[in-house]
């Protein structure tokens, strides 16, 4: 067996499953994945499970490992192969003698227990120029993820979750000159985003969770569209669905353990005891007329609400892609202040319904903070937002900086009260990524260079 191409993967992973993506290769022959695992410390590993790669999967897929305990170590190993007879089969290959790759991996499931403490990594926008198929300094984006990893091999309790919330390739880094449009070129750009060494150590032992921004379709998506970019988009999300969707919640799990197909949808939700995430797609729902404008479809915002109000999380995380708030100066029509009504209306039901704990994290504006909203005549309110951008800037783009938010005026004004926010820490224009510590009493939010070196600490007192 051969190691994969791209990958391991650690997908969405729960107190008895997970999700594994990898991508072999082909030499017009049938190939195969698999992947073996065992409790650590034991030395017996557990039969093969196998997929058949496909062409038209880009030779990857998703191997569902079902059966797992909660709060367990697990190592694996994965790799592919083409067998020798052509002849064989999904059902005969448990009976082969395979020579299993040497590289070892590790994974934890979740604790279902409620009170646990809970910490993740979030971050977004990793930006890499492939120019004439070759990536330009590669290496200057993925000491982001060497960093990342150093923190996850010392941190206790350690990290359940990455959250990467948008822009995980940047198919338009030459969007003037020669922007992705093809097919084969935008698989090649995230063969080799997602092969590069620091971000594929973290993502082969820590669970991994995606969403998609404007970049991986076009910049300001679907504001810029013309009437050119079906094939694009086709290409784009098709390409979105194998290498970031795949492994999500987004796919449902049949009776018998394995992924329902087709994807209906890219937000989904999931839990650690008794921390919740609803994972918003605010990107390819949008709808930008001005009689019904909203950046969540009807069926996702109705979900979402849902979520809010039913959700038995003490904790409730909600993560879009975009910001949430604080509001721009400069409105480019592309964040949540373009789309003020359908805010207000999550807002309110949020106030109303009297929930707690509501935290919306995003990323986006290539600068990180944390901001707290309040409500004039509702002592009881409180939302808080967390921003984490970039992974990695391009040294074209600016960062973000605190003279670009509208700081002194009210987000909303209702009958009942103003909605107004505060910075409650500085903003960071430099790539990083935060560290997310989440206990009965706070969200301790740990934002850290490429380097891992913390760079501000910010308290979030829970109710």
């Amino acid at each position: 067996m051969f190691i994969p191409t791209v990958g391991p993967i650690v997908g969405h992973t729960t107190t008895d499953h997970a999700r594994i993506f990898l991508r072999g290769d082909h030499d017009n022959s049938p190939a195969f994945a698999g992947v073996r695992y065992r409790h650590l410390g034991a030395t017996t590993w557990s039969k093969g499970h196998f997929v058949q790669l496909k062409a038209y999967r880009d030779m990857s897929d998703v191997i569902v490992l079902n059966g797992l305990q909660p709060a367990t170590t697990y190592e694996y190993q994965a790799g592919w192969f083409t067998p020798l007879h052509p002849g064989h089969t999904l059902e005969i290959l448990g009976e082969l003698t395979l020579r299993w790759p040497g590289k070892i991996y590790r994974f934890r499931t979740p604790s279902r227990q409620a009170g646990t403490p809970r910490a993740y990594i979030v971050g977004s926008c990793r930006y890499l120029r492939i120019t004439g198929s070759v990536a330009l300094l590669p290496g200057l984006g993925d000491r982001t993820f060497a960093g990342i990893n150093r923190i996850v091999a010392k941190a206790d309790p350690p990290i359940d979750a990455v959250l990467m919330t948008g822009d995980q390739v940047y198919l338009d880094d030459l969007n003037i000159i020669a922007p992705d449009r093809t097919y084969k070129d935008i698989l090649f750009k995230y063969r080799t985003a997602f092969s590069q060494p620091h971000i594929s150590q973290l993502m082969s032992g820590t669970p991994t969770y995606m969403v998609l921004d404007d970049h991986e379709i076009e910049d300001n998506w679907p504001a810029n569209r013309n009437r050119d970019d079906a094939i694009l988009y086709a290409n784009a999300m098709h390409a979105y669905g194998l290498y970031q969707a795949s492994h999500s919640p987004a796919h449902e799990l049949s009776s018998d353990g394995t992924r329902r197909e087709p994807l209906k949808r890219y937000w989904y939700s999931f839990a650690h005891g008794d921390v919740g995430w609803f994972v918003t797609d605010s990107r390819t729902q949008r709808n930008l007329s001005s009689d019904n404008r909203r950046i969540l479809d009807e069926e996702q915002e109705h979900s979402l609400l849902d979520w809010l109000v039913n959700s038995p999380a003490r904790v409730k995380f909600v993560v879009t892609s975009v910001l949430f708030y604080p509001d721009a100066r400069h409105d480019d029509g592309d964040a949540w202040q373009a789309f003020a009504q359908q805010r207000l209306r999550l807002l309110e039901t949020i106030r109303r319904r009297r929930i707690r704990n509501v935290i919306f994290v995003s990323g986006d504006i290539h600068g990180s903070l944390t901001c707290r909203l309040r409500h004039s005549q509702d002592t009881g309110f409180e939302v808080h937002t967390i921003v984490s951008s970039p992974f990695y800037n391009s040294k074209l783009l600016p960062f973000a900086k605190a003279t670009d938010f509208v700081l002194s005026e009210p987000m909303a004004r209702t009958d009942d009260g103003d909605y107004h926010y505060e910075l409650t820490s500085k903003v960071i224009s430099q790539d990083n990524f935060a560290q997310l510590h989440v206990t009965a009493q706070s969200v301790q939010v740990t934002f850290h260079n490429r380097d891992a070196i913390a760079l501000q600490r910010v308290g979030i007192d829970l109710h």
